[in-house]
């Protein structure tokens, strides 16, 4: 699908009177031709994470949710996506988005038919070289004997590469905090191993050097605004860093900053020591989201 087939397709959803449960939203996509689904399914993999909200996060739930809830539909439309989608990494997200699934809760059930279509699909033979069951799972040697893990594993490998590798101890807290805002915008369809470095080196800061980890919350918090972005760096990066040894910085940067105060309010402390839950207790107030 082209981008501005895209467009105009989401354009379609964010249009669409907001879907308020899962019923209504079921009710809607049960409905819709398998080949509209297919595509709605490849354009919702190219949103960026920042732009997943209202309805278009209603029928992403929805999606998740079909390999449990209708697995021979489910695969129905992971054979569509395969037939008709010719970009490959928005292919590759048909093995973490439905085929685990569908193996983990509905194995015995599809097992026969993903071998009778593989048996004249190489597409589908390339996609299950991505499939991992546990070893002792008796539809691991099937799987095995249909799945082609070499070309999968080359193309897995050049999707997770990136053309720029972060090197993130050599970066400013200003470069570290757009690179953060950069690698988590990104939709799960262009994730690559530089968000899994920005993840490593938060796990760094936050244990060796806290006040790093704090100084770059702030950063992020003069250049970011985006209400899913704010909310990943809340129940992320600010909740790890809080302990009894950062709660006196804590206190200081809410009492100086309205919109730091305001992010503690999407942190969740109800397991924390009492005393450093009475002090962020007295923080966060009424702004808990």
């Amino acid at each position: 699908m082209a981008p501005t087939d895209d467009t105009r397709l989401l354009e379609t959803i964010a249009a669409a009177p907001q879907l308020r449960t899962p019923d209504e939203t079921e009710a809607l996509l049960d409905s819709m031709p398998l080949g509209e689904l297919a595509s709605m399914w490849c354009a919702l993999q190219r949103v960026s994470r920042r732009d997943q909200v209202g309805s278009i996060w209603a029928i992403k739930i929805y999606f998740d949710h079909l390999p449990h809830r209708r697995p021979q539909a489910a695969l129905d439309l992971v054979l569509d996506v395969l037939k008709t989608e010719a970009d490959k990494p928005t292919v590759m997200q048909l093995n973490d988005k439905f085929l685990l699934a569908l193996f983990y809760a509905h194995g015995t059930e599809v097992m026969a038919r993903v071998e009778q279509e593989a048996a004249h699909n190489d597409r589908l033979r390339w996609l299950l070289g991505g499939v991992h069951v546990g070893p002792d799972d008796p539809l691991m040697s099937r799987i095995a004997g249909l799945a082609d893990r070499e070309a999968w594993h080359a193309d897995h490998l050049a999707q997770r590469t990136p053309r720029e590798p972060l090197d993130c101890a050599n970066l400013s807290v200003a470069e570290l905090a757009r690179a953060w805002v950069e690698q988590y915008s990104r939709s799960e369809r262009d994730q690559d191993d530089n968000l899994f470095a920005i993840m490593d080196f938060e796990r760094d800061l936050r244990e060796d050097d806290p006040d790093r980890m704090i100084d770059l919350i702030l950063e992020i918090l003069k250049i970011e605004s985006n209400p899913v972005l704010l909310s990943l760096l809340a129940a992320g990066p600010l909740e790890d860093v809080i302990s009894v040894g950062t709660i006196d910085r804590i206190e200081r940067e809410a009492r100086a900053d309205a919109r730091f105060r305001d992010l503690l309010g999407g942190v969740w402390y109800y397991r924390a020591p009492d005393e450093l839950k009475a002090r962020l207790d007295a923080l966060v107030g009424e702004s808990r989201w």
